[in-house]
């Protein structure tokens, strides 16, 4: 699943692939409830610039489509 989305279009994409990924193996996320996976898509958002540096990329200042992609996917592992 890409995550690098360079458009809406491409976004909607990502997230409907999410949704199948979902769909298919949920049960194997580690956030597999939607309170979990939102506190979990907090967390990251919040944990982020510490995630880019570490990554050696800057956070994009203004955000954009992948980084909401990224956070997003995050959201399925992120503690």
């Amino acid at each position: 699943m890409p995550l690098e989305p360079r458009s809406c279009e491409e976004l909607v994409t990502f997230l409907r692939d999410l949704h199948k990924e979902f769909r298919s193996h949920g049960h194997e996320w580690e956030n597999n409830t939607l309170d979990d996976f939102l506190e979990a898509l907090a967390a990251w958002v919040h944990d982020s610039p510490g995630v880019y540096h570490y990554a050696g990329e800057q956070i994009p200042p203004d955000g954009d489509w992948t980084f909401m992609a990224r956070a997003l996917h995050a959201a399925t592992i992120y503690e």
